[in-house]
Formats: structure tokens, sequence, C-alpha cells
């Protein structure tokens, strides 16, 4: 993919596939709010907050 291949000048492969699972992870929670109505709770927040987590770890230097 050229995406993949100009991307991997700047980020490495890891640092790429954190901020796909985050960029994904932030448009489902969107759509399920949204559209599915789906509330989210204390729980989700906490995972996502570990989640968040993870990624700012990965982009550490």
């Amino acid at each position: 993919m050229p995406a993949n291949r100009i991307g991997h000048t700047v980020y490495s492969a890891a640092q790429l596939k954190t901020l796909q699972e985050v960029i994904t992870l932030s448009v489902f929670v969107g759509f399920s709010v949204w559209y599915l109505g789906e509330p989210i709770r204390w729980n989700h927040l906490a995972g996502f907050a570990l989640i968040a987590t993870g990624a700012w770890l990965v982009f550490l230097d």
C-alpha cells in the first residue's frame, strides 16, 4: 500500500498499526452511540483509557 510506505518513513510498523486501531475504535464508538443507541458506560471509558495509555507508550521514543 502506498500510504503504508509513506507512513513507514515517519512511523514504525507498530506505531502505524496502533494508530489504525485507535482510529477504528474511535469511529466505532461514535457509530455505536449515534446509530445503534448504545450508551457508553464507566467500564468502556476505563477500557478506552487503558488503550489510550498503551497507544501513548507505543509512541514514546
